[in-house]
């Protein structure tokens, strides 16, 4: 997928090489924040793109970490945005989290929860029963919640090492806002597992494939894409789902990342936003009309063009070495894309 220029679908149908991008798939998958929101903010471009795919008839899935609202109040919240949708399109960490907790304890198992009212309505909705002290707790739920406060994180250590188990919903260090990224649940995560010396049982969101998965086979769908804003989440999700993928650079990762990324953090396209759905098709590794040579121990950039075809090309380069080199620019374009990149 991301380690080939010409990828193909988990169905393993080449894809086309004519029209746009999205015109290879019959799914696209979004992440949430920072891909078509930032907190209650629309993303600028995201409801434009969103009503070009339903005139085109190409249907849509929301997947997101975020396990603070439930599906009908994220579709509650696109549609209010400009993104008509259905909570029947949704799903959530939260959701996925009761779903492995009804399969995993019976009915009535008393469950410790640190998150959102959201995540405490899922874990009632499949029997299972929240409990306030930690002593009384057979499990320990944590998920993302802005006012999670110390003493949550107490009663938890408390009930863990008392012989809890520990699930959370997702591991994100960050959320994306207009502020720039705050701390996400992963960020809690890491206090308790400091605190505990090791680290929750299970991790239910992405990078895990389970959303995506089930987002594709809710609609039937053998050539899905899924777009995000996080190679460390939405990108290796993806990845492990077997699925292509859009990373987007409106959220949380962005070029620096993106020339460091790992292999399983590789995305098949980069785009500015959303608008890279509907244009052409170029995986980050093809070559385009930026060039980069190495110049003392430094990467020149030269050319012109889009500026994250520039990112494209800084990225096969950086791919193939293992490493990233300082970059100099070769020409006001090269200037001007890398100022953008903030490179």
């Amino acid at each position: 997928m991301a380690d080939t220029p010409e990828s193909q679908g988990p169905a393993g149908a080449a894809h086309s090489s004519e029209g746009d991008l999205v015109s290879r798939y019959d799914l696209v998958v979004f992440d949430l924040d920072g891909v078509l929101y930032l907190v209650d903010q629309v993303v600028p471009g995201a409801a434009e793109a969103c009503a070009r795919l339903r005139e085109r008839g190409i249907p849509s899935a929301y997947a997101t970490n975020n396990a603070s609202r439930l599906p009908t109040d994220v579709a509650a919240l696109l549609t209010r945005i400009g993104i008509p949708a259905e909570a029947r399109e949704v799903v959530t960490s939260a959701h996925a989290t009761a779903l492995l907790l009804a399969e995993r304890y019976p009915a009535g198992t008393p469950v410790l929860i640190l998150g959102a009212p959201a995540l405490r309505d899922e874990v009632v909705g499949v029997g299972l029963r929240p409990v306030t002290e930690a002593e009384e707790a057979r499990v320990v739920v944590q998920g993302y919640g802005p006012d999670v406060r110390m003493r949550d994180l107490g009663d938890a250590s408390v009930a863990i090492r008392g012989g809890a188990d520990w699930i959370a919903t997702n591991a994100d260090r960050t959320l994306p806002s207009p502020r720039g990224p705050l701390p996400g649940n992963g960020s809690l995560v890491v206090a308790l597992a400091t605190a505990l010396g090791r680290q929750p049982d299970t991790i239910v969101g992405k990078p895990d494939p389970g959303l995506f998965l089930e987002a594709a086979r809710e609609r039937s769908a053998t050539r899905p894409l899924v777009v995000g804003d996080r190679l460390d989440t939405d990108i290796e999700g993806a990845n492990r789902a077997g699925m292509d993928s859009l990373l987007v650079l409106t959220g949380v990762s962005d070029a620096a990342e993106l020339l460091a990324a790992p292999p399983e953090r590789r995305p098949t396209f980069v785009a500015e936003d959303l608008g890279g759905l509907f244009e052409r098709a170029q995986p980050v590794r093809l070559p385009t009309q930026w060039r980069v040579r190495e110049l003392d121990g430094r990467w020149e950039l030269s050319g012109d063009g889009r500026r994250v075809d520039a990112l494209a090309a800084l990225c096969a380069v950086a791919w193939a070495a293992g490493e990233v080199h300082p970059v100099v620019p070769a020409g006001d374009a090269a200037a001007a894309a890398l100022k953008w990149l903030k490179l």
